[in-house]
């Protein structure tokens, strides 16, 4: 498929080599820029297309041989780096020569390619240009009607407003105080005198964004170029949560679990329905990820099979990431779930966490064995004393196994699978964690017991008597693992510190109170000539 690349003008631009002079004397080199695009609803259409490739850059190898999203994974109770590189090693080990501001995931590689940084203010840099370009009272939305038009503006701007308050989110969680920027940038207001501001600020502005999304995405959408504002709602829920303010987060929790179109998936479906597995372990089979597919606990999802052409397909790097390399032992096929590096590895802590018979442990699962072309057996690896760097036994999960159609292809490096972004059961747990900060405890253990049932896990007691913090964080690994985005959780809920030197053998003896947050790139604060912008303190 063709991928529509749009060129924005980005923040980025703040941080780069070029001449401002000579970059204002270009021509465009394409039809579709911003002069031409945002004049009537399809080419704001198209821009929104682009914009939400940025979320499904998390999962891709944006930096090198892993997702993007690893660096919020990894360095937690439940996540570390298996096959160790010098850019995974620093929040592997949190040690000074590798954890510092020019490491590769926060300042770019040599290659050229961006770090997470630039890489998020690239996606709100994108968003602030369809915002202000759909203030213009010239566009064509297209509607045939006054009401039509607005509806039409409206959600492309809801869609802008989403993205926008996503990049925002991961970068208040990853570096603290971070510039605002809500403008499109343009030579006239290029600036180089950025300022870090305060959390509480970006953290309004993402609720600001979010409840506008709410309020302007649909009730639901099986359409994967239209996000429905059950994602806006889940945000929305963990950032009042992480705001203090439990009542604004069932509130807006429960306006997602409320939603009739969404629910658990407690019976086997779909294409895996008559194979051996579990309900659980359905919604990630290839076939039944998409709601068009059955799938009703899916509450954003990536696409590539049934994508539009408009935006095309991407590969994924989750499967690179979290299944270990058993090409020594055992072959690429699709009963082995293809290829894999293991640049991430559970915790042994994560794995000891669950009963026998929860089927989100079972060997549907976790990937406790591998068959070798003449059937023989290799058992995996669980156990702490088994945690080395570069173990090609260690167990993985398998909500990533994909294969192509095509044997030929069965040793790709890169899956073309479509995967859940967010979930119910995720709101599930959110939503228990707000009726527990408000002392709703039996309410907090129905959520969290809707969770455990269906996976046959033991419920808790239903008066929530015995729920604690922790508690929740434990069945939120339980049941997220390497799809949650664990350093955020934890830094969100103030325990990322402990919970990783408890449950991390790697992590022990280096991680300190300075590693919450990472280091702003020493390529942006050095182009940020018109201002001194300090780093977080420690680095």
């Amino acid at each position: 498929m063709k991928k529509i690349y749009i060129a924005f003008l980005s923040l980025a631009l703040a941080f780069s080599s070029c001449n401002e002079a000579e970059f204002l004397k270009e021509e465009p080199q394409d039809n579709i820029y911003a002069d031409n695009l945002f004049t009537k609803y399809e080419g704001f259409r198209l821009a929104v297309n682009a914009l939400l490739d940025f979320p499904r850059q998390e999962r891709a190898d944006m930096i090198q041989s892993a997702e993007l999203g690893v660096i919020w994974k990894i360095g937690t109770d439940n996540g570390w780096a298996n096959a160790e590189l010098s850019w995974t090693r620093g929040l592997n080990r949190y040690t000074t020569a590798d954890f510092n501001s020019t490491m590769q995931f926060v300042n770019g590689d040599t290659e050229g390619r961006d770090g997470v940084f630039l890489i998020l203010y690239k996606a709100i840099s994108s968003a602030n240009t369809i915002i202000t370009r759909a203030q213009n009272p010239d566009v064509d939305w297209q509607g045939g009607s006054q009401v039509q038009n607005e509806i039409n503006k409206n959600l492309m701007l809801a869609h802008a407003h989403l993205i926008r308050a996503w990049a925002y989110k991961h970068l208040a969680y990853t570096f603290g105080p971070v510039p605002i920027t809500t403008e499109e940038i343009t030579g006239i207001n290029f600036r180089n005198d950025w300022e870090r501001r305060p959390v509480a600020e970006v953290q309004a502005l993402i609720v600001s964004d979010l409840e506008f999304a709410a309020a302007h995405l649909p009730d639901y959408s099986d359409d994967v170029l239209v996000i429905a504002n059950v994602v806006a709602n889940h945000y929305l829920a963990e950032m009042h949560l992480w705001m203090n303010e439990p009542a604004k987060a069932e509130a807006a929790a429960l306006k997602v679990t409320n939603n009739s179109r969404y629910k658990l998936i407690t019976q086997r479906y779909g294409s895996s329905a008559g194979s051996a597995g579990s309900a659980f372990m359905d919604q990630f089979k290839n076939g039944n990820i998409l709601p068009s597919q059955g799938n009703t606990e899916a509450l954003w999802v990536f696409a590539n099979s049934d994508v539009l052409k408009l935006i095309g397909a991407r590969p994924n790097s989750m499967r690179r990431t979290w299944v270990i390399n058993y090409s020594s032992y055992a072959p690429y096929n699709p009963e082995n779930g293809g290829r894999g590096i293991g640049r991430g590895g559970i915790t042994a802590w994560a794995f000891s966490i669950y009963e026998p018979q929860d089927d989100r442990f079972s060997e549907h699962a976790v990937r406790k064995y591998y068959l070798s072309a003449t059937g023989v057996r290799t058992n995996t690896h669980m156990l702490q004393s088994q945690m080395t760097v570069n173990s090609t036994k260690w167990a993985s999960t398998r909500k990533w196994d994909w294969v192509s159609a095509d044997p030929a292809r069965w040793g790709d490096t890169h899956s073309f699978a479509d995967q859940t972004y967010l979930r119910l059961a995720d709101t599930y747990l959110l939503l228990a964690e707000a009726y527990f900060k408000q002392g709703k405890l039996a309410l907090a253990a129905d959520f969290i017991n809707r969770v455990r049932t269906r996976s046959n896990a033991t419920p808790i007691a239903a008066d929530g008597s015995t729920i604690t913090l922790d508690y929740i964080l434990d069945e939120r690994s339980r049941e997220l693992v390497t799809e949650e985005l664990r350093r955020e959780t934890l830094v969100r809920t103030g325990k990322l510190l402990e919970r990783t030197k408890k449950h991390n053998p790697f992590t022990a003896a280096n991680m300190k109170e300075i590693h919450e947050l990472l280091p702003i790139p020493q390529k942006v604060i050095d182009a940020n000539t018109g201002r001194k912008m300090e780093n977080n303190p420690g680095y």
